[in-house]
């Protein structure tokens, strides 16, 4: 089964959300953006939601993780939790 790593930030807004992709672009640093402002738990590890299986998040964040590419930061990507900024830093 396929397997990955992703960190994330998960906010309430869109703009919330492509405000900190902006500061992201600017070369803001992802782990203490995510210790900022992301709404979920594992904003504690700078976002790292750890190594997961296909299938193990909704469909739009598993699309993202398992068919973008690698290091890059995707998103706004909606779902019933909020707006995410994916970054997956491998899969297999």
């Amino acid at each position: 089964m396929p397997k990955a790593c992703a960190y994330h930030i998960l906010v309430k807004t869109e703009k919330e959300c492509l405000a900190i992709k902006a500061k992201l672009a600017k070369g803001g640093d992802f782990n203490k953006l995510a210790k900022q402002h992301s709404t979920c738990p594992s904003k504690k590890r700078g976002g790292d939601l750890g190594e997961f299986n296909k299938g193990d998040m909704v469909k739009a964040f598993d699309d993202v993780v398992f068919k973008k590419p690698l290091f890059g930061v995707h998103g706004p990507v909606k779902t019933k939790f909020g707006y995410h900024l994916i970054k997956t830093v491998y899969r297999t």
